[in-house]
C-alpha cells in the first residue's frame, strides 16, 4: 500500500498487462520482403531517355522506400505495444458467426462470370455479375438490378474498348457492341 499527501493509503494500482500483437510483426515482416523486392527490381531497371529528368527507376525507389520506412514504423510502434483498435462499427456484430452460405453464393456468382465471359462477354457477364451479387447480398429490386448492371457493364466495356483501347471480351455481342 502506498499513501497519498494526506497520510491516507491507496490500494496498488493493477499492472497494465502489456499486450503484443504478432500479426503486426508478420506484416511488418511482408511489407518489408515487398519494400526490398521493389527496391532490388528497380535497380535492373534500364535507363530511360537522356532528355527525361526524372528516370523510369525512381518511382519503383521511391514506392520501395517508403515500404521499407512503413515497415520499420510498424515493428517500432508493436515493439511499443500498440494495438489496434477492435471493429466497433454498428453494422457488424462481432459475436455472430460468419455467413458461409452467402459467402459460397458469391463465389458461385464470381466464377459463372470466370466461366461465362469469353462465351458471352463482358456487357453480359458483367450485368449477371451485378445482379447476382446484389441478389446474394439481399437486393429486393431485380428490375432496378438488372438496368444498373447493364449500365455499368456496357459503360465499362465502352470505357475500356473506346477510352483506354483495351479489348474486353464482347463475347456473343461481337459486332453488336
Amino acid at each position: 500500500m502506498s499513501t497519498d499527501a494526506q497520510g491516507l493509503e491507496q490500494a496498488p494500482q493493477p499492472q497494465r498487462m502489456r499486450v503484443i500483437d504478432k500479426a503486426q510483426y508478420g506484416l511488418a515482416a511482408f511489407l518489408a520482403v515487398v519494400g526490398g523486392y521493389i527496391v532490388y527490381d528497380a535497380t535492373t531497371l534500364e535507363d530511360g531517355f537522356a532528355d527525361q529528368p526524372v528516370q523510369p527507376y525512381a518511382f519503383p525507389y521511391v514506392v520501395g522506400a517508403v515500404l521499407l520506412l512503413l515497415a520499420a514504423l510498424l515493428a517500432l510502434a508493436t515493439a511499443r505495444g500498440d494495438v489496434p483498435e477492435s471493429e466497433e462499427g454498428e453494422d457488424i456484430d462481432l459475436s455472430q458467426p460468419s455467413d458461409w452460405m452467402t459467402v459460397a453464393k458469391l463465389v458461385a456468382v464470381f466464377a459463372a462470370n470466370i466461366l461465362l465471359i469469353d462465351w458471352l462477354g463482358w456487357a453480359i457477364t458483367g450485368a449477371l455479375l451485378f445482379v447476382g451479387t446484389a441478389q446474394v447480398l439481399g437486393s429486393r429490386t431485380l428490375i432496378r438490378d438488372i438496368a444498373v448492371g447493364v449500365a455499368l457493364s456496357v459503360g465499362t466495356w465502352y470505357g475500356f474498348y473506346s477510352g483506354l483501347g483495351l479489348a474486353i471480351p464482347a463475347g456473343i455481342l461481337d459486332g453488336i457492341l
